[in-house]
């Protein structure tokens, strides 16, 4: 069964225990080794302005997702943010100088 947990773990060394083991077993290399390509197109974290509790959900999908589909032995590749990350900086800036599009820019 499973050993008995300490009371007081020292949980820096713990995971320096847990990466050792995902780097001898090139545990990430496996996931993204598979036959099949799966494709997730992840946009900007906050192209809708700033973070709120509302993004709680789409994080979570754009961890399980492609997680899922590694475990079903497809290669999926991490690739995150799209050209749009500076987008809500710029509709500020936009309203700040008083400009309407990208025309008056």
């Amino acid at each position: 069964m499973f050993e008995k947990p300490e009371s007081r773990p020292n949980f820096p060394s713990l995971e320096e225990d847990i990466l050792k083991m995902w780097e001898d077993k090139n545990v990430f290399a496996r996931t993204i080794r598979g036959d099949k390509d799966f494709v997730f197109y992840d946009g900007p974290p906050f192209a809708t302005g700033t973070p709120h509790y509302g993004h709680l959900l789409a994080g979570t999908i754009k961890d399980v997702v492609p997680r899922y589909w590694a475990m079903r032995g497809y290669k999926v590749e991490r690739r995150f943010g799209w050209d749009t990350h500076g987008l809500p900086v710029e509709m500020e800036i936009e309203k700040k100088l008083d400009l309407n599009g990208p025309d008056e820019v």
